[in-house]
């Protein structure tokens, strides 16, 4: 049974990838986009069950996005970025984050990251 839609929102096509077959594995129906304009044009229309992150993106910076997303949906929000630093964390949170997770993140923290901010219904 699905979980629902995942809004899978990163340029990097190889680490796309990965983050679907991972959301795919734990029950997602996924829906990748590159840019942060695809995001918001695609968003309301998917009503998503998660949405994935990343802050680097080519057109619009990603805590932007983070705003307007959380204007969108009520849907959790997983930051996936390079950007490690502790007050980015913190900037991320405030723009509406449910959880953060920094590059390079290894398949089970991804999962964990997953799990705790979307339990799957039983």
């Amino acid at each position: 049974m699905s979980r629902g839609i995942c809004l899978v929102v990163e340029d990097d096509e190889d680490i796309a990838g990965l983050i679907s077959l991972i959301l795919t594995q734990e029950g997602f129906d996924v829906h990748a986009v590159g840019t942060g304009m695809a995001a918001l044009r695609e968003a309301p229309g998917l009503n998503p069950a998660l949405i994935t992150l990343d802050l680097g993106l080519p057109d619009i910076d990603g805590l932007h996005i983070a705003q307007d997303l959380r204007k969108m949906t009520a849907a959790p929000l997983l930051i996936l970025t390079a950007r490690a630093a502790v007050t980015d964390q913190l900037d991320g949170m405030s723009a509406g984050a449910s959880g953060y997770l920094a590059k390079p993140f290894r398949p089970h923290e991804l999962r964990d990251a997953i799990n705790q901010i979307c339990p799957a219904h039983s």
